[in-house]
């Protein structure tokens, strides 16, 4: 077996946690929302998920540290470390929209290992593991191996984005732009589910200009297990970058390219 089957088994114990909240307190009418000092929506869910997956890891992992989105830490590159998003999607959770999912991935070293992608108001997960391929099932179903396309000419790919205004925030706007006009599909289906669906070969490209390292961990490692590309705009490999790519790999040189700041 791969080396981290028993961290996997505990990434998905976890997101069996975190959906048991979410789906409780999905189109709760006393559901209680703040705003964050960036004014991004909080959720009582959100902490509640992050809580208890910082419970369970405190008492089966206790040397490795945790970086969460809603109650902090630091990115490290040396060791383990565990990084998750309660609820990545949590404006359109408060919006009773049902594109929103638990991410929850282990790096080593920086380098994720593990991830889990949760969205049970789709019926839908995802994971991976280094060596071991990527996975994704509909709930109640069983586990099948996901792979990315084959797609090889952007006049063929679809693309998948979230907002256009981080591209504008990035003086990027007009090439991105540029790149939508030579593909053959663009759809914002928005958050992770761009890059799962890049994952399972439904989706050719995914790109977003601003983003956070929890957004990004859990779906660096499903792309790769899939047999794609993941990395910043400036062609980095990994989750750090603040933005992201994620491609077949065929198109990713092509997508670089036509993105570079």
């Amino acid at each position: 077996m791969a080396a981290h089957t028993s961290d996997l088994e505990l990434a998905l114990r976890l997101a069996d946690a975190a959906d048991a909240i979410t789906k409780e307190r999905f189109g709760a009418l006393d559901l209680k929302v703040d705003a964050k000092p960036d004014l991004t929506p909080v959720s009582d869910a959100d902490l509640a998920v992050e809580r208890r997956i910082r419970t369970v890891l405190e008492h089966e992992r206790p040397q490795d540290s945790v970086l969460g989105e809603e109650f902090g830490g630091d990115a490290e590159f040396a060791g383990r470390q565990w990084v998750i998003d309660p609820i990545d999607g949590t404006k359109n959770f408060v919006r009773r929209v049902p594109v929103w999912a638990t991410l929850i991935a282990l790096l080593e070293d920086g380098v994720p290992v593990v991830g889990v992608v949760s969205a049970p108001a789709l019926a839908r997960r995802w994971w991976a593991a280094a060596g071991s391929g990527a996975w994704s099932s509909f709930h109640p179903g069983a586990p099948k191996p996901i792979t990315v396309s084959a797609v090889a000419d952007l006049d063929n790919a679809s693309l998948a984005f979230s907002s256009l205004s981080g591209w504008r925030d990035r003086g990027l706007r007009e090439k991105f732009i540029d790149l939508t006009d030579e593909v053959w599909r663009v759809r914002g289906y928005g958050d992770f589910l761009n890059y799962c669906l890049v994952a399972e070969g439904a989706v050719d490209i995914a790109t977003e200009p601003e983003v956070s390292l929890w957004d990004l961990a859990a779906l660096d490692i499903l792309v790769r297990e899939a047999g794609g590309t993941f990395t910043s705009l400036d062609g980095r490999p990994g989750p750090h970058g603040g933005d992201a790519v994620a491609t077949n790999g065929l198109l990713h040189q092509p997508v670089l390219d036509r993105l570079t700041p």
